[in-house]
């Protein structure tokens, strides 16, 4: 579509468009959310096709549904049942019955997933299945001991969760996390990496690589030992912002992408949504997506970029909902790929979205559990979603200062005990070295505690 055909399209009717009711609109009713419920009242209703899934084959002849099943975000029970499950078992059971009915093959979870849980529930939703009729992927998340013993445990373990005698394909998990020091001591110096090339050559791993978190320079070592491990596959975060505005450590996904395509390698792709951050974007950015695209939901364009290069494999979505599930689905089935001037538009999007302050926390939990209890990605979540909302008052002398400050601090208290908010925070930095966004957690407490301190100590 070209510029001069976009047609205006004011706040009632974009609100008409999203489906998004009043009440999700009222901070004084509802205060902020992190819990993401006005971006599923949003997405759009309609058909969902069965037989129309784009897939993509692997240089082994794998045929792989482009839409993928990120396992991290499994639904869970409000509190555990007497056996101390966290999952809800019902609901992912569902929630594969309908991802697999509708074309999607590919599965990937992690032993530390959903405070390990996840394999186990992942196992049980495909047990039924034939094992040839779905892609299992799970990951050596070695993070705090990786002694050979220990490795070889976590890697054994997994088939017994996954109820299955292979690993279509297998991660050295969130490579970058600590340097290239860490790197060498989860797999060089134990050995793991000959120990998992053997498996590989076994046929208990189908395909071998990782995933990444970290600098350039970790990466560029790491992928220079494709030509002895022969890397079957690497997974990246790349979504239209990472692009070219990666933040923090990380680095541009259009370079990551462009070197593994140098070699032939398979990109699969995690994070294309930021964590929920392109799905709940700032309004004047969500009227603007609109615009282009009035019945698509504001997430679709950013699957649509992730899926768009052909050297992408599969797109990883954690669907913690089924109305998220339907609306990739469609999105997928089948693709349709941006053209050059749609991408010249995300791009512009990309760099309106880099001016608003958000913390770069993409809801993965590795920072978690805290050993004082703090609820951090509760925390900063909410103080993303206040952002985008235009509910983080900056100044008295702001318009609707009153209206944002009471929307924050109720949204606050009700999405974060009090207990586990940032008030908590003893400086310990135990949750710095696991987080791949490389957040300085700690000073992003004293900030935000600071901020509320203030709204708190005005009268309400």
């Amino acid at each position: 579509m070209d510029k001069q055909h976009i047609q205006p399209i004011n706040r009632r009717d974009f609100l008409k468009i999203v489906g998004v009711s009043s009440a999700a609109t009222a901070p004084l009713l509802s205060g902020c959310s992190s819990k993401g419920a006005t971006d599923v009242a949003s997405i759009p209703q309609g058909e969902v096709p069965t037989d129309k899934m784009t897939y993509r084959t692997s240089p082994k002849g794998e045929r792989i549904s482009l839409l993928g099943y990120g396992c991290m975000r499994w639904p869970t029970l409000e509190e555990p049942d007497a056996n101390g499950n966290v999952i809800d078992q019902e609901e992912v059971n569902r929630l594969v019955d309908y991802a697999i009915a509708h074309g999607v093959n590919y599965f990937d979870t992690s032993p530390v997933y959903v405070r390990g849980q996840s394999e186990r529930a992942t196992g049980i939703a495909l047990a039924k299945y034939p094992r040839e009729s779905y892609y299992l992927a799970t990951k050596l998340s070695n993070f705090s001991e990786w002694s050979r013993e220990n490795s070889i445990a976590m890697y054994k373990q997994s088939f017994e969760n996954l109820q299955t005698d292979y690993f279509d394909y297998y991660l050295l998990h969130s490579i970058g996390n600590g340097g290239i020091e860490t790197f060498r001591a989860r797999y060089i110096d134990n050995h793991m990496i000959e120990y998992l090339m053997a498996e590989r050559e076994a046929g208990r791993i189908r395909n071998l690589g990782w995933s990444f978190h970290g600098t350039k320079e970790v990466f560029d070592e790491v992928l220079a030992m494709h030509d002895t491990v022969h890397w079957d596959f690497v997974q990246i975060q790349m979504n239209y912002v990472d692009w070219r505005h990666a933040t923090g450590r990380n680095v541009n996904a259009d370079y990551l992408y462009a070197e593994l395509q140098k070699r032939n390698i398979p990109a699969i792709i995690m994070e294309p949504i930021l964590g929920g951050r392109l799905a709940n974007v700032p309004e004047h950015v969500a009227i603007r997506l609109k615009q282009r695209k009035p019945q698509s939901s504001i997430g679709s364009w950013a699957f649509r970029f992730a899926g768009n290069p052909e050297g992408v494999l599969t797109v990883l979505s954690g669907m913690t909902y089924m109305e998220h599930l339907q609306d990739n689905i469609r999105t997928y089935s089948p693709l349709e790929s941006l053209n050059e001037e749609e991408l010249a538009f995300l791009e512009e999007t990309a760099q309106l979205m880099m001016r608003y302050p958000t913390i770069p926390c993409n809801d993965c939990q590795y920072c978690m559990p805290c050993p004082y209890g703090i609820d951090i990605p509760g925390v900063l979540l909410h103080y993303n979603k206040c952002v985008n909302e235009g509910n983080v008052p900056k100044s008295s002398q702001d318009e609707n200062y009153r209206e944002a400050r009471r929307a924050y601090l109720i949204g606050y208290d009700r999405s974060v005990p009090r207990l586990r908010q940032a008030s908590h925070c003893t400086g310990c930095a135990e949750c710095n070295k696991h987080c791949p966004q490389s957040i300085d957690i700690p000073q992003e407490m004293r900030r935000i505690d600071s901020f509320v301190e203030q709204l708190r100590q005005e009268t309400l």
